[in-house]
């Protein structure tokens, strides 16, 4: 990544229409690591149609048994990743009172712990750009920008994300793009 070009970290990347047929096709990813050597992101807005309890078989507290797994992406579906918002996170590093998690008993901490402001949503896989590749894709304009907010991550029901945001970017193309039927043939 050239010196002049920013960082994408704790942006929302928004198929930008262009994506039509891919695995990135009408979702909404939040970028939490980009640097020189690539970027690392996470779909906010597409469910594995699974609870988190049926696909991790460690002894984790039930409200987080219980919750919603998200497609992070399609690298290592295995892979497990959350993202933890909390009153203050003096070491958050995506976005204030935001951070990236991979390990089992960090989140079984984050389970037990009493904080009533807490939020953990999970992810299994991810979305990963070697260097210099998000950006060839952001010059061709396949996404489109939007900054991350805690409430678009954890309170936006998924199915209402994607055009949600693009209503909110406003302009007559993403107003017209967050109305269009998934399939533009039925159009």
């Amino acid at each position: 990544m050239p010196e002049k070009t920013k960082t994408l970290k704790g942006q929302l990347l928004l198929d930008s229409g262009e994506l039509q047929g891919s695995f990135f096709q009408r979702t909404v990813l939040l970028i939490c690591q980009h640097n020189t050597e690539g970027a690392f992101g996470l779909i906010l807005n597409r469910t594995s149609g699974n609870k988190v309890g049926d696909a991790i078989v460690a002894d984790l507290p039930a409200p987080l048994k219980e919750s919603q797994l998200y497609l992070g992406g399609p690298v290592q579906p295995t892979a497990l990743s959350y993202l933890h918002s909390d009153s203050l996170i003096p070491d958050a590093i995506v976005l204030p009172n935001l951070s990236l998690g991979h390990s089992l008993d960090s989140l079984v901490e984050i389970g037990e712990s009493f904080s009533a402001a807490k939020k953990v949503k999970l992810f299994a896989g991810y979305a990963g750009w070697s260097a210099g590749q998000l950006e060839g894709e952001m010059k061709r304009k396949a996404w489109l920008t939007h900054p991350a907010t805690l409430e678009l991550i954890f309170d936006t029901p998924p199915e209402k994300l994607w055009p949600l945001v693009l209503r909110r970017k406003g302009g007559w193309r993403n107003q017209l793009l967050a109305q269009s039927p998934e399939d533009l043939s039925c159009n």
